[in-house]
């Protein structure tokens, strides 16, 4: 499978676990999902009525159909500190077991 093709499948899977999530959450508590996944009252309907095939057929879009929303700076640094202090952690605690 070349890279290309790799890719196209990831983001069609990634795609897939998004509209499977995002029409769970709409159908559950539908104005909490909108507002949770930025999504407009148009965008909604159309998700909650689409069949499997054409959710299938949208998944299988070459660009992701969601995005990250990072509503400020800190939130961001908070996130990557915290994955850059695990990592370092973890990896700290491998190289004590190891000696």
């Amino acid at each position: 499978m070349t890279h290309a093709s790799h890719d196209l499948a990831s983001i069609r899977e990634l795609n897939l676990s998004y509209l499977t999530l995002a029409r769970r959450v709409l159908a559950s508590d539908r104005e909490a999902a909108r507002a949770h996944l930025g999504l407009s009252a148009e965008i909604a309907d159309t998700l909650l009525k689409l069949t499997p095939a054409q959710a299938d057929k949208l998944a299988s879009s070459s660009q992701l159909l969601c995005f990250f929303r990072m509503s400020a700076d800190e939130m961001l640094g908070g996130l990557a500190s915290r994955s850059v202090d695990a990592t370092a952690s973890a990896v700290s605690d491998q190289v004590l077991l190891a000696a």
